[in-house]
C-alpha cells in the first residue's frame, strides 16, 4: 500500500522542480485495503498534483463492477470528444450572467449523482480523484486508448483495471491464492515441487493451533489479508467463528488482537515476519506496554527465497527483542514448533515464535504437545573446545557442521538456544568459561540479532576475557530473490560452508595463541638469562670487592 504516497511525493517534486513528466502509481486491490493507501489517496486529493493512480482489480479483494451501463458512462467520460465538450459547456454555464454558476453546479450535481448510481467510483471521487472505469486490463487497445486520453488530464486520476490473477494458465487461475508467490512446478499438472515427506512449518502451525483450540474457547486466529499462506484458512474451516481475517491492514489486526487480549481471550496472529514490521507501533503500545498475551506467529522468518528480497524475514528478532514484557523463541524442528505454540499460549504476556518458510525436518511428533520452560536452552551435543550457539532452524546445520568438525579432532558442543528473550545466561556462561570459543549461528541480521544478544549477556557477566568468539549471520546487505539452497549457500549458511568457516576461525585462535605462548615462553627465557646475567655480574663484583 505505499505506491500511490510515494507517487504523491514524485508529482509534488516534479512541480517544485518546474519538470514535465507523468506520474503514475499502480496499486494491486488487496494493497487497497491497507491504511496507509487511503492516507496516500486523501493528501493527494488535497494537493491536486497531476498523477494517475491504476488500480489493478483482480477480483481478490474489490468486488467487480462492470456493468453495461458502467462501461458505456466509462467510455462516454474517457472519450477526447466529451471530455472537450464538457470543458466547453462548463465554460459557456459559467458566462451567462447572473445564474450562470448556480446552474454549472447543478449540472455538476447532477453528473455526480449519477455517476454515483451506475460507477463503484464515487469513494475516489469524493477524495478528490477523477474516476475512470472500469476497464477490462487484457484489452491492449483499450487501455492505450484510455491512457492517451487521460495523460493530458488535470489533477490526480484514478483508472480502474480488471485483470484476472493467474490469466492465461488455468491451474493459476482456479487457484489465485496459491499462486501469489510461486515456487518452481510442474507446467503440465501445476503441481508445485516440494519434499512430500515432511509437512510445512505452516501445516504444522496450523495443526497444532486446532488442536490446542479444541480444548481452549478463547483461543482465535487473526492474519491481515493471508489465511491461506499463514495456514489460518485451515483453522478457520474448523471453527470459522473464531477466526478473523482484517485484510491487508497489519496495524488493525494488531491493535484487534490486544483488545481481544484485555477481554480475556488468546489471539494468535499468524503473520510473515516482514510484516510485522508494519505493525511495530502497535506491537509496542497495545500489547507489549499493556503486557497482554498475545501470540505472534511469526511464518516466513528468515530467508524466504522466491518470495523476493521485500518478504525476507531478517529484522524481526532485532526489533522485538528491545520491547518489554515480550518473550521471543525460535524452533529447530517440527516437535518444537508444537511445544513453543503451546509455551506462547501459557504465557501471562506476549510471546512471538518465528520459523522458517518451507518442510520440517521429518521429525516423528509427539502425541501430546507439552510446554518448554521459558528462558532455557538445550544441549544438543556436548563438546571441551569450541561451543556452537545455534537459534530456530540453523541448530540442524550447526550440527552437521559439528560432526565435521569432530572429524578433524575439535570437540564441538552444539546448544539449540531456542529462546532469545529471555536467554538462557547460565548456558552462555558455562560454555564460554569451559570452551574459551564460541559461535554463534542464525538466520538473521547480525545487527541486534541472536549473536549480539550473546554477547550483551557476556559483557554483563565480564565474560569477554579471553574468550574468542565469533557470529555466523546475515551482514548488512539486501537479500535478493532466488532458491533458499542457493541463497543460503551464498551466504554461507549451509552446513559445508558453516564448518569451513568455523574451522578456519579455530584454527586461526588456536594458531594465535599458540603464536602468543611461544611469545611469552621466549620473552620469559630472555628475562631468565638477562636477570641470570645481572646474577653472575653482581657476584663478579662482589668478588672484585672482596678481593
Amino acid at each position: 500500500g505505499t505506491s500511490i504516497s510515494a507517487a504523491v511525493a514524485f508529482a509534488k517534486a516534479r512541480d517544485l522542480k518546474k519538470e514535465d513528466h507523468s506520474v503514475v502509481a499502480i496499486i494491486g486491490d488487496g494493497s487497497m485495503t491497507a491504511g496507509m493507501a487511503f492516507e496516500g489517496l486523501n493528501h493527494s486529493g488535497h494537493l491536486k498534483s497531476d498523477m494517475i493512480v491504476v488500480l489493478n482489480d483482480n477480483e481478490m479483494s474489490i468486488s467487480a463492477n462492470v456493468g453495461g451501463m458502467s462501461a458505456h458512462l466509462s467510455n462516454i467520460m474517457t472519450g477526447q470528444v466529451m471530455t472537450k465538450i464538457k470543458q466547453e459547456i462548463d465554460q459557456f454555464l459559467l458566462a451567462i450572467p447572473g445564474i450562470g454558476k448556480e446552474i454549472s453546479r447543478y449540472a455538476h450535481r447532477i453528473d455526480e449523482a449519477v455517476k454515483g448510481v451506475f460507477i463503484p467510483g464515487r469513494l475516489f471521487e469524493d477524495l478528490g480523484f477523477r474516476y475512470i472505469g472500469p476497464i477490462d486490463g487484457h484489452d491492449t487497445e483499450v487501455l492505450i486508448d484510455t491512457f492517451e486520453t487521460i495523460k493530458v488530464l488535470k489533477g490526480p486520476t484514478l483508472v480502474h483495471v480488471i485483470t484476472r490473477k493467474g490469466k492465461g494458465y488455468k491451474v493459476a487461475e482456479e487457484k489465485a491464492d496459491l499462486w501469489h508467490g510461486a515456487s518452481p512446478f510442474d507446467i503440465e499438472t501445476g503441481e508445485f515441487h516440494k519434499n512430500k515427506s515432511s509437512p510445512s512449518y505452516t501445516a504444522i502451525f496450523a495443526d497444532a493451533l486446532i488442536e490446542l483450540a479444541k480444548t481452549n474457547d478463547n483461543i482465535i486466529g487473526i492474519t491481515a489479508a493471508m489465511p491461506d499462506g499463514t495456514g489460518i484458512s485451515k483453522f478457520g474451516k474448523v471453527f470459522p467463528g473464531r477466526t478473523f481475517d482484517v485484510g491487508m491492514a497489519e496495524q488493525h489486526a494488531i491493535a484487534f488482537a490486544g483488545a481481544m487480549a484485555a477481554e480475556g481471550l488468546r489471539p494468535v496472529v499468524a503473520i510473515y515476519s516482514t510484516f510485522m514490521q508494519r505493525g511495530y507501533d502497535q506491537v509496542a503500545h497495545d500489547v507489549c506496554l499493556m503486557n497482554l498475551p498475545v501470540v505472534f506467529a511469526m511464518d516466513r522468518a528468515g530467508i524466504v527465497g522466491e518470495d523476493g528480497s521485500t518478504h525476507q524475514g531478517l529484522y524481526d528478532i532485532a526489533f522485538l527483542r528491545t520491547l518489554p514484557n515480550i518473550i521471543v523463541m525460535a524452533p529447530k524442528d517440527e516437535n518444537e514448533m508444537r511445544s513453543m505454540l503451546k509455551t506462547a499460549l501459557d504465557c501471562p504476556g506476549p510471546a512471538a515464535i518465528r520459523y522458517p518458510r518451507g518442510s520440517g525436518l521429518g521429525v516423528l511428533l509427539d502425541p501430546e504437545i507439552k510446554s518448554l520452560e521459558i528462558g532455557k536452552g538445550e544441549v544438543i551435543k556436548n563438546g571441551t573446545d569450541l561451543a556452537i550457539f545455534a537459534y530456530g532452524h540453523m541448530v540442524n546445520p550447526s550440527l552437521e557442521a559439528a560432526l565435521l568438525l569432530e572429524q578433524e579432532g575439535i570437540h564441538t558442543a552444539v546448544i539449540n538456544a531456542r529462546f532469545v528473550k529471555p536467554i538462557d545466561a547460565e548456558l552462555v556462561l558455562k560454555y564460554a568459561r569451559s570452551t574459551r570459543h564460541l559461535v554463534t549461528v542464525e538466520e538473521h541480521s547480525l545487527k541486534g540479532g541472536f549473536g549480539s544478544a550473546i554477547l550483551e549477556v557476556l559483557q554483563e557477566n565480564d565474560a569477554l576475557a579471553n574468550l574468542h568468539m565469533k557470529r555466523i549471520g546475515i551482514g548488512d546487505i539486501v537479500v535478493e530473490h532466488g532458491a533458499s539452497a542457493l541463497i543460503r549457500k551464498e551466504l554461507e549458511l549451509d552446513a559445508e560452508s558453516l564448518f569451513k568457516n568455523i574451522f578456519a576461525f579455530y584454527r586461526e585462535e588456536e594458531k594465535s595463541k599458540k603464536n602468543a605462548d611461544e611469545k611469552n615462553n621466549d620473552n620469559a627465557a630472555k628475562t631468565y638469562q638477562a636477570n641470570g646475567k645481572k646474577s653472575r655480574l653482581k657476584d663478579k663484583d662482589k668478588q672484585t670487592v672482596n678481593g
